[in-house]
């Protein structure tokens, strides 16, 4: 089955807003991200099974909220208490993931055909998402990740990195155009080169 992109009918490469004759390194850069597994994994509330004993790709689930485990592959949010949403490259690692949850203790829900993802680097990161979430991004660090909303569209906020700022940011499939134009909006007095 190939994957459609959600963004293929409005992501366009290029440069856009305010980018007349500043350097192009100072750009912010938009990109939609394709072809990870992302897979949410809840704990029941009667599982006793300790979250400290299971690993997934030489990563352990951390029950503290904004922390994200990640290695170069896969990187695993804190989504809320006993959920966590996990992020890779190495498609074939669904099958590790269901082998070590057991449906007796875990829901596992493969979202990766429901999610649209827009990775956004660049100085002014912050301020772009300070246009449109009530969240303080002053106190985000590298590796935190949260869930709110942009100009209503629910949304989870991934920081991979602070120097400079990157952030992917992931919402349903259905809101991903609606989100892409918010972002892209936002970004417009900063200028953006869209790869």
């Amino acid at each position: 089955m190939n994957l459609i992109s959600a963004l293929a009918n409005v992501h366009l490469t290029g440069k856009f807003g305010d980018h007349e004759s500043k350097n192009e390194n100072n750009l912010l850069k938009i990109l939609e991200i394709k072809n990870l597994l992302i897979v949410q994994i809840t704990q029941y509330k009667n599982s006793t099974v300790m979250i400290e004993n299971i690993d997934v790709d030489g990563l352990k689930l951390k029950d503290e909220p904004l922390n994200v485990t990640n290695n170069n592959d896969t990187r695993i949010l804190w989504n809320g208490p006993k959920n966590w949403l996990l992020v890779s490259t190495k498609k074939n690692l669904i099958k590790d993931i269901l082998q070590n949850f057991k449906e007796s203790d875990f829901a596992v829900t493969d979202l990766s055909h429901s999610r649209a993802i827009i990775e956004i680097e660049g100085e002014e990161t912050i301020e772009v998402l300070k246009k449109g979430c009530p969240f303080n991004f002053n106190n985000l660090k590298k590796n935190n990740s949260i869930n709110s909303t942009y100009n209503g569209i629910a949304f989870t906020v991934d920081m991979l990195d602070e120097s400079p700022n990157k952030v992917r940011l992931f919402t349903l499939r259905s809101f991903g155009e609606s989100l892409y134009h918010s972002i892209t909006d936002a970004s417009l007095e900063f200028g953006f080169k869209s790869i």
